[in-house]
């Protein structure tokens, strides 16, 4: 170290997306900018293969962020290659966050890579946000393509994810299908042009695949008992563990087992919120792979599963729901599913629309909030409602609207395109934000952004911006709004509606 040299720490951070990102490559930017503004890069804390969604998994940022906030750190710079590495936040303030943090401690974030020095200026302010937002967006987006392409894959038969179940296996094939080899557990493809399918196991998971589903429908053993013998014989899952009520319940009501390739039951996208979707958002692919048991084998199985649970009123399902509570201490799809006095989650997912409402009618509150789920559930219902509402208004006033059902645009009269966004009410602070997504994408001429009020129920208000000022992703609205915002705010959509008389082409009309 040289004399007047300030101790520097480096953080570097790489994906899996691209090379000009590797940490090597970060390094030595981050060492040129030492140089040049008398750092010395005292530490280097790495996060290697890890996505910046969010700090969950990155244990070099975990570890740098102790330090800075323990007071442990040697260090008063902190040099990370762009705005990007220090991470990819859906939310732009949780990126703020963590460098607020830093200057808290007297440390300051430098982006070595960025066209701009991050010294607190009006310029550097505006332009690193932009940036934060940017990189939140580029995740957004290359999510979107990444599901398409993924449910492109299904629909076309190969397998995507997850482990192939017992009596199945995963074959690698080339792109003309040709078997290239089984996959064994933890195994990948290493070809981006190869593609998984999935294919008979061994004859003995087979034939016992088989026994499992002549147990259940010919002999009547419950699933509980079926599992009971199986682990009698000795015998375990694909998984090396014993067999359960769950583990059997699954090889008795998985459409793979017949051939058929679902996708999309359960969503994790950008690393946000688990949620599991209906049957109407799944994507399929049927007869895509050999059955190990006939559809009728398999529709007799479902049909002795549902009518097992028909009997059962409402009061009696939530009254044995109760009684779970009283005996576990706490409820879970697992801890459902593996009750023999029971039905499964499923009948109180078909029945009471979810588990978490399920869970409410019996006064239990989860740990976690998960009452997301039902206003996302809540908001995806109501969408089209308003759509048509929407359109009804414009052909009240005079006007024509079409509607494209791909992308879900409105025409109107010929003469511009608009788009409808619904925001929820989010909980901050001692108020509540909206979170705006604008199509930055599509490009309508008008956004619709409709407010709900917080209850997220009814519309509070509307927001019509035109396509000149829609020039980020994402936009964020509080309960107290500056006056440049309100003057797209409307009480009704009356305003909206005037637009299509007022346009030559519906005037015409």
């Amino acid at each position: 170290m040289l004399v007047g040299e300030q101790l520097a720490a480096a953080y570097v951070r790489m994906s899996t997306d691209h090379q000009k990102y590797s940490t090597e490559n970060q390094l030595e930017v981050i060492r040129r900018y030492a140089e040049q503004r008398g750092f010395h890069v005292s530490e280097v804390f790495e996060d290697s293969g890890r996505s910046g969604l969010t700090v969950d998994g990155r244990e070099g940022l975990q570890l740098l962020m102790r330090k800075v906030q323990n007071g442990s750190a040697g260090f008063t710079a902190i040099l990370v290659y762009d705005v990007s590495r220090w991470g990819r936040f859906q939310d732009a303030d949780e990126g703020a966050y963590y460098e607020y943090v830093c200057s808290r401690a007297g440390i300051r974030v430098h982006y070595c890579g960025e066209q701009f020095d991050n010294d607190g200026s009006i310029g550097s302010v505006l332009l690193k946000s932009v940036k934060r937002v940017m990189a939140g967006e580029y995740s957004r987006e290359l999510s979107v393509k990444v599901f398409a392409g993924q449910c492109r894959l299904i629909e076309l038969g190969f397998r995507q994810g997850g482990p192939a179940g017992y009596g199945l296996r995963r074959q690698l094939v080339d792109e003309s299908r040709t078997p290239k080899g089984e996959l064994g557990r933890g195994d990948r493809k290493s070809l981006q042009t190869d593609r998984v399918v999935l294919t008979l196991g061994p004859d003995e998971e087979v034939q016992q695949v088989h026994e499992i589903y002549s147990m259940f429908i010919e002999h009547g053993l419950p699933e509980k008992e079926i599992a009971s013998r199986l682990n009698g014989r000795g015998l375990i899952t694909d998984r090396g563990t014993p067999w359960t009520r769950s583990s059997v319940h699954q090889i008795l009501t998985n459409e793979k087992y017949v051939g058929n390739n679902v996708f999309n039951r359960v969503s994790f996208k950008l690393k946000q919120k688990r949620v599991k979707n209906s049957p109407d958002t799944w994507v399929r692919a049927d007869a895509a792979y050999p059955a190990l048991v006939s559809r009728a084998v398999f529709d007799r199985a479902r049909a002795i599963i549902d009518a097992r649970s028909s009997h059962y009123s409402d009061e009696e399902l939530l009254t044995l729901l109760q009684a779970a509570l009283k005996d576990e201490g706490y409820l879970s799809g697992i801890i459902i599913d593996e009750r023999d006095d029971m039905p499964s989650s499923s009948v109180y997912r078909r029945r009471f629309g979810s588990l978490i409402r399920a869970y409410g009618l019996i006064g239990y509150a989860p740990d976690r909030d998960y009452s997301y789920i039902e206003t996302n559930r809540a908001i995806r219902e109501a969408h089209p409602r308003i759509l048509n509402e929407v359109i009804a208004g414009f052909e009240f006033s005079g006007g024509k609207v079409e509607r494209n059902d791909d992308n879900q645009l409105l025409n109107i009269n010929y003469e511009f395109s608009a788009a409808l966004v619904i925001a929820r009410a989010s909980p901050c602070g001692a108020g509540f934000r909206w979170h705006i997504r604008l199509d930055t994408g599509l490009l309508p001429d008008l956004t619709i952004a409709v407010r709900l009020d917080t209850t997220n129920t009814e519309a509070l208000d509307y927001y019509v911006f035109p396509r000149i000022d829609c020039t980020i992703p994402r936009m964020g609205l509080s309960q107290d709004n500056p006056l440049a915002l309100d003057a797209y705010r409307f009480e009704t959509l009356d305003f909206v509606y005037s637009l299509a008389r007022r346009c030559s082409f519906g005037e015409a009309a």
